[in-house]
């Protein structure tokens, strides 16, 4: 064995035992929680693990410097339209922003710009396409999605509860009512009655979002009939996330599954206490995005990595812990059927440990007419990972669901 390689054993070994330390200091917090810290921590040692041969030859000062130049040039996430405001049924005031199509005339772009209007035929029968992001993030994970469509489409972007420029969810501040995938799908009714009040409408989710679409439909199929001509949903789960792996050994996977909502909820008792942790240790926190993220990171331009870095940190853990337990009663496989009459597209990267492929195609058996797309070496942001995938097919989409308008009005014409 060489020195050098020896040096790199010897850093990822330490820095597998203080990630494995950390999780099982934190997770201390709660009852029961040495196991779940044993498997939090076998999670993250093998991103600490990942992230030693850059110890080696980069300082944390140098690192730490990379993160600032990194978020001050960066051009992601900077993409802003019309504010708005919609209020949940609690009160919850939820941001959304619209960007609106530009005349034929002032409308910019080339090729790509040239194709999509030529999907979408007359501009007066064009959706309005809507999009619903995933947990820990925000509206601006579809930054190049929206940096394609803009001026093209009439599209709608907004933030969750308890996510991004949105309030924080009153009935979980006030602790009168839990986090679930049903409320999530009635705050998208209460956006879309804000934002689209009238016209075809394409729903576009990921993850969680993906989750907020199928529960609008469980909840509003009349609704769902009536506006919606298409559905995206991508890197998504209709059910059974309490099964998932997450890259973990058996065993690992049974106690995280066990204990890691009383772990979470008892970091969230002590969230000032945790999110100081999380900056001590940003390296890591750093690795273990990059994992979950993404599933070729190295092929991923540095300023991406840091964006959906920034997006996740700012998730407060209190928030994480409120919104964890939905998924594990999360169901929505029979609200699918909602969706079976409208041109639609499953897509999810092969390599995603959050929700794993064959949950895509789970989805897209339920839906035959689907469009289903596996995308090789991508993870669970594959919209940021694959951007150039992603739009194709959400533009194919979209052209698809302007025919299926199109046809709508004839026939009632």
């Amino acid at each position: 064995m060489s020195d050098r390689t020896g040096a790199a054993a010897d850093a990822a070994i330490d820095a597998a035992a203080e990630a494995a330390t950390t999780a099982g200091n934190w997770s201390r917090a709660g009852r029961h929680a040495g196991l779940a810290g044993a498997a939090l921590g076998v999670v993250a040692a093998g991103a600490a693990a990942g992230v030693a041969i850059e110890r080696l030859t980069v300082g944390r000062g140098v690192r730490r410097k990379a993160r600032l130049a990194l978020d001050a040039a960066g051009p992601y996430g900077t993409l802003r339209g019309t504010p708005g405001t919609a209020v949940a049924e609690d009160g919850t005031e939820l941001h959304y922003e619209t960007d609106e199509p530009e005349d034929g005339k002032g409308a910019k772009g080339g090729a790509r710009r040239k194709r999509l209007l030529g999907l979408l035929g007359r501009r007066s029968e064009a959706p309005t396409v809507v999009f619903s992001h995933g947990y820990c993030l925000n509206q601006d994970s579809w930054h190049f999605q929206r940096a394609a469509l803009r001026g093209a489409v009439r599209s709608v972007h907004w933030d969750q509860r308890s996510h991004g420029r949105s309030e924080r969810g009153r009935a979980q501040r006030d602790g009168t009512e839990p986090v679930t995938i049903d409320l999530l799908g009635r705050d998208l009714k209460a956006v879309l009655d804000a934002a689209v009040p009238e016209g075809p409408i394409v729903l576009v989710g990921h993850s969680m979002g993906g989750m907020t679409v199928m529960a609008l439909a469980d909840q509003y199929p009349e609704y769902v009939a009536e506006r919606v001509v298409g559905v995206a949903l991508i890197g998504t789960s209709a059910g059974r996330l309490s099964e998932v792996a997450f890259g973990l050994p058996s065993l690992g996977v049974k106690a995280f599954h066990r204990f890691a909502p009383g772990v979470l909820k008892a970091l969230g008792s002590q969230s000032e206490l945790v999110e100081k942790g999380r900056r001590a240790t940003a390296d890591l926190f750093a690795g273990l995005v990059k994992r979950y993220s993404f599933g070729t990171p190295k092929e991923v331009d540095p300023g991406v990595a840091r964006f959906a870095e920034r997006m996740i940190e700012a998730t407060p853990i209190d928030v994480v812990a409120e919104f964890f337990p939905a998924f594990a009663v999360h169901d929505k496989t029979e609200a699918l059927a909602a969706f079976d009459p409208v041109p639609a597209l499953v897509l999810a990267g092969d390599r995603d440990l959050i929700t794993p492929s064959d949950h895509s195609d789970d989805i897209a058996g339920l839906l035959p007419g689907a469009e289903s797309v596996c995308e090789p070496g991508a993870g669970h942001l594959v919209m940021l990972e694959r951007p150039e995938v992603v739009t194709g097919h959400l533009e194919t989409l979209i052209g698809r669901a302007a025919a299926t308008a199109a046809g709508a009005r004839s026939a009632r014409a």
